[in-house]
């Protein structure tokens, strides 16, 4: 996990470098770099370290001597990196894993680089030589990466959208769009001899779902016949390992559901197998007495983790409310309401812990229809592509807040869920077999690809899914409702729906809530939400739902 940072076409762009830059520093505390060469007029690029494979020789922008004419920044693991280098013959001068991306461009060119990688990935590089300039990002956005393109040609990208506001202002009066680059998809722009750019090429390489076009981690022919459960676990298996590579201590997010129990019990038992010489980390976080603590308590136990709990009260929310808005850059509800918790646990991290690498249980429900609101799917084909559409979205919701909360706290999270051949294995399942069993058992497919693995304690494999806000929330007040009342004190506006449509007519707040969401979202990202968020999170097939709590969906008992 790193910071990434880049302006073209702009005259004088080091008087950004003060104020824009260092806006992204906690994405990489361990070092920096800006690099600004003759050949590009008006343009610099900026990269902020955090250290986790090649410690030594990491550094970015990325200049081999074999290859001086690419600059390459890049935030991202790319875990096929060494069988790359097998597979092509490359002569890597570092032990750095994005390595590989410069090597692959110099034989295959753009689309060679994309189709090769397994791996997660948001890059920046550039060819001195051909002046041109290429942008990607990976399938699913697990990486973040966010695009500034004026008219005339100057373009900006960042990890972050705060990197690039203030150069935003800066071309008031020109035409100009500062967006998410989206996921699975890469750029190529001719550089001018001012420095601008010129678009000459876009392009989708992967959508969710798809089948991998690099060299698997597991061949797809060693994959057993129509043996469903026996393939899931060798391919989430597979997913953990191959995300063990990393030279800084790792651990995991429990919960004590069943997505972050499963990769913390596999995460054990394959850093074992590795002799990784540290013992896991696992942390929790709850009120007094919630149901997560409890649960993943007795996972810790079972899988022999050193465990964390951490504690967080009603005035730990009101603290850091309006800071968490400003760190996802979103006012989407529920994304907001999930990354209270998951804020508050990585800061303990990073204050507490010398583990830096997570893993954790994001994406499951996307691919395994894991809400419960697919218990309302009217057949299995809508379930399909509700799945696909959640994860064409995921960047913008879970994804978003699983990348910012542990950033933030200058932490890199994994998430092997969201590993490309699971996922294309998972979806090519036959649709029946992936919906809730007898519309009352969510992701009984991939409960039963583990029962008799003696991963988990049965009771935690088949553990109900809670509302995030109430498996962390004490038993006497959930964090739904603590939120309101923080609201309610601080916050004396009254919610009209007619006026805040008026005020915001794109995804206008639904709720007293959802209003100061956006108001302090306007504070720093101002006029920005239509390019940032397309619609709210709602559950699908909810009829009149204005709220994405799980609590409003007739299937849940909520706890206040």
């Amino acid at each position: 996990m790193c910071g990434i940072w880049a302006i073209f076409g702009l005259e004088n762009p080091q008087k950004f470098c003060a104020c824009t830059f260092p806006k992204i520093g906690h994405r990489g505390p361990d070092a920096f770099r800006i690099e600004c060469d003759r050949k590009l007029k008006n343009s610099c690029l900026g990269f902020h370290r955090l250290a986790i494979v090649d410690p030594i020789w990491g550094m970015q922008p990325l200049r081999l001597h074999l290859y001086p004419h690419v600059m390459l920044i890049c935030n991202g693991e790319i875990y096929n990196y060494k069988s790359l280098k097998d597979e092509f013959g490359f002569e890597y001068e570092t032990k750095v894993d994005v390595e590989s991306i410069v090597h692959l461009y110099e034989k295959f060119g753009i689309e060679g680089v994309v189709k090769n990688l397994d791996g997660v990935f948001s890059f920046c590089m550039v060819d001195l030589e051909e002046k041109k300039v290429f942008l990607a990002r990976d399938p699913y956005g697990v990486r973040p990466m966010f695009k500034l393109i004026s008219k005339s040609g100057v373009l900006g990208i960042c990890s972050e959208a705060k990197g690039l506001v203030d150069v935003e202002h800066d071309l008031n009066g020109e035409e100009r769009t500062l967006a998410p680059f989206k996921p699975g998809t890469y750029e190529e722009y001719n550089v001018l001899d001012n420095g601008k750019v010129k678009l000459v090429r876009q392009a989708s390489f992967h959508k969710p779902g798809d089948r991998p076009s690099f060299k698997t981690y597991v061949p797809f022919e060693n994959l057993a016949p129509a043996d469903h459960l026996s393939n899931i676990r060798t391919l989430l298996t597979a997913a953990v390992k191959k995300r063990l590579m990393a030279d800084r201590r790792i651990g995991c997010l429990l919960s004590g559901g069943l997505d972050s129990s499963l990769i913390a019990s596999l995460l054990v038992r394959e850093a074992k197998k590795e002799n990784v010489p540290y013992k896991v980390q696992s942390f929790s976080i709850g009120m007094d007495d919630s149901p997560d603590l409890k649960a993943a308590r007795k996972v810790a136990d079972f899988i022999g983790t050193e465990h964390h709990e951490i504690i967080f009260t009603e005035e730990d929310v009101e603290r850091i409310l309006d800071d968490v808005i400003y760190t996802l850059e979103t006012p989407d509800i529920t994304t907001i309401r999930a990354s209270i918790p998951m804020y508050l646990i990585s800061k303990y991290i990073q204050d507490n812990t010398d583990t830096t690498v997570l893993f954790s249980g994001e994406g499951a429900d996307e691919v395994a229809q894991g809400y419960i609101y697919f218990r309302d799917a009217p057949d299995s084909s809508s379930a399909h592509e509700e799945s696909i559409r959640l994860l064409s979205e995921i960047y913008m919701f879970d994804g978003l807040r699983a990348d910012r909360t542990t950033s933030s706290q200058s932490l890199e999270l994994r998430v092997p869920f969201l590993d490309l051949q699971f996922t294309n294995y998972y979806l090519s399942i036959e649709g029946s077999l992936r919906q809730p069993k007898d519309k009352s058992i969510e992701k009984y497919l991939l409960r039963s690809a583990f029962d008799k693995d003696d991963l988990l304690p049965h009771d935690i494999l088949w553990r109900p899914k809670e509302a995030f806000s109430d498996g962390v929330a004490s038993q006497k007040k959930s964090l739904f409702v603590i939120l309101q009342e923080i609201i309610d004190r601080r916050f004396s506006e009254k919610y009209e729906k007619i006026s805040a449509t008026k005020k915001y007519p794109h995804c206008t707040p639904t709720s007293k809530e959802s209003l100061y969401y956006r108001e302090i979202f306007e504070k720093s990202f101002e006029k920005l939400a239509d390019n940032f968020l397309p619609h709210f999170w709602m559950p699908r097939w909810v009829k009149g739902v204005t709220d994405p709590s799980a609590r409003f969906i007739k299937h849940y008992d909520a706890k206040d």
